[in-house]
């Protein structure tokens, strides 16, 4: 659906943020096939080579080298910014972790690398982990994570300073006060202008906005059977509020969200949170 992906990117790019990615796990970068990979990167690139635009391409497999082959073609394309996920068929080991890395950041050090830390990989990095890794690779220079203890999110941003942490709206809320970090935005796509406002808030105003975005999560779920656990449902339903063709399936064997969820989603949203975007020109 070719058309449908350029005009969401153009949504993305002209309402939101000129910093975008594609193929993470709600963009089921796990589930492409090689020849998929190939012509959606392309095309990607194509809707995001132009000026102040930093286009990111997600690389997710259980095998490194096909990790290494999909970063090298991309590279060849002109992308220049990864995000990878360690192969999660068995978790790494020390030695393992650091095979990875060189794979990786080592092999393509004209590249900028962004890991994405989560459970689904069977082994979550801690500070000590980048803090060592960001010496032995300079150009791992971001980390993003949905994680929202406190903790665990002040141990990575005070133990690894030279790495840009992307948080999702509740981790941001507990750390933007205190340190630097980056918003990955989920829930608050909902509505483009809100989203700027919550990451520009402090203190009380941005924590009554991340609450704000917590009854988004809770209307997400709706409808949803409790079967539904990827990722990408719910990023299509969110999608949906602002492209109504935008389709809610997803790759097999996953299963995806329902019309009928969509609607209760809808009908369940804060209202201040809302907004249907202007169609995008084709």
């Amino acid at each position: 659906m070719e058309d449908l992906f350029r005009r969401h990117v153009r949504s993305i790019l002209r309402g939101l943020t000129r910093h975008v990615y594609v193929f993470g796990t709600a963009g089921e970068g796990y589930a492409v096939t090689d020849r998929q990979f190939d012509r959606i990167t392309r095309v990607f690139r194509e809707e995001t080579s132009q000026p102040e635009t930093r286009a990111m391409v997600g690389v997710i497999s259980l095998s490194l080298p096909t990790i290494i082959e999909r970063i090298g073609r991309a590279r060849d394309m002109g992308f220049r910014f990864f995000q990878i996920s360690l192969p999660a068929w068995g978790a790494l080991s020390d030695r393992e972790l650091d095979t990875f890395f060189s794979e990786t950041c080592g092999r393509f050090p004209d590249c900028g690398f962004l890991h994405y830390n989560l459970l689904r990989s069977k082994r979550l990095l801690v500070g000590k982990d980048y803090a060592r890794l960001s010496v032995a690779h300079p150009n791992l220079v971001a980390v993003k994570t949905g994680g929202q203890d406190p903790a665990v999110l002040a141990d990575l941003v005070t133990q690894a300073p030279e790495i840009q942490f992307f948080l999702t709206e509740g981790g941001f809320g507990q750390m933007r006060d205190q340190h630097e970090c980056g918003l990955l935005i989920s829930r608050s796509s909902t509505h483009f202008e809100r989203a700027h406002e919550l990451f520009e808030a402090r203190g009380e105003k941005l924590r009554g906005m991340v609450e704000e975005t917590n009854l988004i999560g809770k209307a997400l779920r709706a409808g949803l059977d409790p079967a539904c656990h990827m990722d990408g449902v719910f990023d299509k339903l969110l999608c949906r509020l602002h492209m109504p063709d935008f389709p809610l399936r997803l790759l097999p064997p996953y299963q995806s969200a329902t019309e009928d969820a969509f609607r209760k989603f809808k009908e369940a949203m804060p209202q201040e949170w809302l907004s249907i975007s202007a169609p995008v020109p084709a």
